[in-house]
C-alpha cells in the first residue's frame, strides 16, 4: 500500500467541459518543509465506480483521479492525485 498525504496544493486549470488538468503540485514533506513540482504529463486513471484503490482511498464516481509524471531529483516518478468535489474538497496524494 502506498504512502497518502491528505493535504495537497494543487494548481490546475478547469476547462469549460468540466476537466480538470493538474500543473503543480505542493506538499509537506517529514522533515517540515515543502516540496514543490510541475506536472510534466499526466493522465486521467480509469474509472471503475465505487470503490477502494490499490492505494487504499476509496473513491467514487465523481472522483477526478489523475497519474501524474513530475521529476524528483532527475528521475521520472509517476504519483496518484485524488480530488472529489462532492465528498471532499482537498487533494490526496498517493507516494
Amino acid at each position: 500500500m502506498s504512502k497518502i498525504i491528505n493535504e495537497v496544493d494543487v494548481i490546475c486549470e478547469h476547462k469549460a467541459d468540466g476537466s480538470i488538468i493538474p500543473l503543480r503540485l505542493r506538499f509537506m514533506n517529514e522533515d517540515g518543509e515543502y516540496e514543490t513540482y510541475t506536472v510534466k504529463g499526466y493522465r486521467p486513471a480509469e474509472k471503475k465506480g465505487t470503490h477502494t484503490t490499490e492505494d487504499g482511498i476509496y473513491v467514487g464516481d465523481s472522483t477526478f483521479i489523475f497519474e501524474c509524471l513530475i521529476i524528483v531529483a532527475g528521475i521520472k516518478r509517476v504519483f496518484r492525485v485524488y480530488y472529489d468535489p462532492k465528498i471532499n474538497t482537498k487533494w490526496r496524494l498517493a507516494v
